[in-house]
């Protein structure tokens, strides 16, 4: 009777992958995942994790806020990827684990370009396509405008789908979005026309591929075993396929993919630097411009965050510190006080008295002449609350007393939207020493 082999556990980085895959996690996680854990390793000479613990996590994420100055996210994505390997490959679960502190979240307000930005950015999109002689079905100008037209994330708008586009509801479902939902956004009525033609030379692409007998797309989870014949059907074709076929990085099956982010990324940094716009502007930034856009058109914050796919409303709600920028509807006390310096000395002038119909008294006092502006105002004045003391010509001193107006039973919230008094509600007693 044969014994049977012993199972030889796998790597610490198969085992890694194995365990991000059975959460589901996305390519781009288990990418990330394995960088950090690398980087990990290689900080502390080749040693084994086990054989690490909290103060060796600490030095390595100290290291990466002060030697390498990483932002707050790329530290809590570090962070991440080391607490999943001690507690799902190596299923330790220490005390220390939750006392290693997490960096504070910080809000940035994103760039946002204006419709006139927005224009020139399309259309150098068009221009460097041409240019650079692109294949015509890997239109980046139109993957431009649908990414400010609908709203979508860059990789959102490269896994579009034929069967995802509706023409006649003029909608488009975006599949798998971030957080693996789902969601409607509309189909613009000016990428119609477009879209119908891009998707007739995609259709030729795919034609070619099945005469050649390439493999079919790639489909997610296990559609491929359900469906064997979906991943070579027209309807699970790419509306930006990639020009060459390339390898699948988890199936290794030769196959066509989806345009890369970063060949769209290139292009996109060279069309904001020919449109002139001095922004820290990506293809994300047109996510930005829709939603802002948007709101600025009068629509409800709810619907924006409908289309945007945000789960909670407080994430929308940046754009509305976006709209704000620049004063929105409050006036700078500046812009008043400039206006009031420039204003000519005879516009400032007291106005003459009102006519009486009588001739005013011989006897009677001059007005007393208005303090300069630069006058210093002086303390109280002994005896006379409230009193306040100017320095007057001749060496003299003014005493202005201000009689206290009757307090308002209205409340304070209303009272500040009273009209301005008249000139009779505050009598003003001035005497001259």
């Amino acid at each position: 009777m044969t014994m049977p082999s012993p199972v030889t556990p796998p790597r610490l980085l198969d085992a890694l992958r194995q365990q991000i895959r059975y959460m589901h996690y996305s390519l781009r996680t288990e990418e990330a995942y394995l960088h950090w854990v690398r980087a990990f390793i290689r900080f502390h000479d080749l040693r084994h994790p086990a054989e690490l613990s909290q103060p060796e996590v600490e030095a390595f994420l100290t290291w990466l806020a002060n030697e390498r100055g990483v932002a707050p996210a790329t530290h809590r994505q570090a962070l991440s990827a080391l607490l999943f390997l001690y507690q799902r490959v190596l299923r330790q679960h220490l005390p220390w684990m939750e006392e290693i502190g997490r960096p504070r979240n910080e809000r940035r307000l994103p760039a946002v370009l204006s419709a006139d930005e927005v224009a020139a950015l399309l259309a150098k999109l068009d221009l460097l396509q041409q240019q650079q002689q692109s294949p015509g079905f890997s239109s980046f100008g139109l993957l431009g405008r649908l990414l400010y037209g609908t709203g979508m994330r860059l990789l959102e708008g490269l896994r579009l789908r034929f069967k995802d586009i509706d023409f006649d509801r003029s909608a488009i479902v975006v599949r798998e979005g971030k957080g693996f939902k789902d969601r409607v956004v509309m189909l613009p009525g000016a990428l119609v026309a477009p879209l119908r033609m891009q998707l007739g030379l995609v259709h030729a692409v795919w034609a070619d591929d099945r005469a050649s007998g390439l493999a079919g797309v790639h489909l997610p989870d296990a559609l491929a075993r359900k469906y064997p014949r979906a991943a070579e059907s027209w309807a699970w074709h790419w509306v930006f396929p990639q020009a060459r076929p390339t390898v699948d990085p988890r199936s290794a099956v030769l196959r066509r993919h989806h345009l890369p982010e970063g060949s769209f990324q290139r292009v996109f940094k060279l069309a904001v630097a020919a449109a002139a716009i001095h922004k820290p502007a990506s293809p994300h930034t047109l996510r930005h411009s829709f939603a802002t856009h948007l709101l600025q058109a009068g629509y409800d914050i709810r619907t924006v965050q409908e289309l945007l796919g945000h789960a909670d409303v407080s994430t929308t709600m940046i754009y509305t510190h976006v709209l704000r920028l620049g004063g929105g509807a409050v006036r700078s006390p500046l812009d008043s006080l400039a206006g009031a310096v420039s204003t000519p000395a005879s516009a400032t002038a007291a106005p003459p008295a009102p006519a009486t119909g009588r001739t005013p008294d011989a006897g009677a006092a001059a007005p007393a002449a208005s303090p300069p502006a630069s006058a210093a105002i002086t303390a109280p004045a002994p005896g006379l609350p409230g009193a306040l003391r100017y320095p007057a010509p001749g060496g003299r001193t003014l005493t202005v007393r201000r009689v206290r107006e009757p307090q308002s039973p209205w409340p304070a919230a209303v009272a500040s939207h009273r009209s301005p008094p008249t000139p009779n509600s505050a009598a003003a007693a001035t005497s001259a020493s």
